[in-house]
């Protein structure tokens, strides 16, 4: 269905006014893997997700993908060129059958000076994009690959709405997208995600992965940085 009722970003207008900008977006299908956005195009729109999710990503001289954000149903991307009027600087591709909904520059910048409460929220937006990336560059110079593999996790996490003082990652990126995040193997990731079940720290459940133990988590990251001979593949 075209409506914009499950953006978040839009959540505070009136079901008339999402009307009036979903009649103003273009409205295109993508499959599963299909190129959405390629880094260093003219395009200016920015892009709601109304369903599935898109995945981020850049490639280094040699091809080796980096996966910079997994963008999931109701949320938006492409607000930079939007606002900045210059060349994507990131590639989007579909990480599963999706609904996308974009709308032109102009009209984005107008939506943001009519509605503070909405210019905020993409100044908060981006003001977490900047501290992530920071502590993803921090990550990148001073951890190993295994200590990098559970701070990305720690990182995705979100307290568990059921129950108290518990974490979980819904829904669990592939093994590939974690490896490319924090620049490191596939093997890797999963050598992690086997030794964290196995010692009781977080549960695999369909595609939700539940850290039952965020502390000893951090502790392990801890006791890591203390053993030199640790990977940093």
């Amino acid at each position: 269905m075209q409506n914009l009722e499950n953006i978040e970003l839009l959540s505070e207008l009136t079901p008339q006014e999402r009307a009036e900008i979903a009649a103003k977006c273009v409205w295109r299908t993508y499959g599963a893997n299909e190129q959405i956005l390629e880094r260093s195009t003219d395009s200016r729109d920015m892009y709601f997700v109304v369903s599935g999710s898109v995945n981020i990503v850049n490639y280094g001289v040699s091809g080796r993908e980096v996966t910079y954000a997994t963008v999931g149903e109701g949320q938006y991307f492409g607000e930079l060129s939007a606002i900045d009027g210059r060349a994507r600087s990131a590639n989007v591709v579909a990480s599963s059958r999706c609904l996308l909904a974009s709308l032109s520059p102009e009209l984005f910048r107008d939506l943001l000076m009519r509605n503070p409460t909405i210019m905020m929220s993409v100044l908060q937006r981006l003001a977490r994009i900047i501290r992530i990336n920071d502590d993803r560059i921090l990550d990148l110079s001073t951890l190993g690959a295994v200590q990098r593999v559970c701070q990305e996790l720690l990182r995705m996490a979100e307290p568990d709405p059921l129950t108290a003082n518990s974490w979980l990652i819904y829904p669990m990126p592939t093994q590939s997208v974690i490896a490319s995040r924090v620049s490191t193997t596939r093997e890797t990731v999963a050598r992690v995600l086997g030794q964290l079940g196995h010692e009781g720290m977080v549960l695999k459940k369909g595609k939700t992965l539940y850290l039952k133990d965020r502390d000893a988590i951090e502790d392990y990251i801890k006791t890591l940085a203390m053993t030199p001979s640790q990977s940093n593949r």
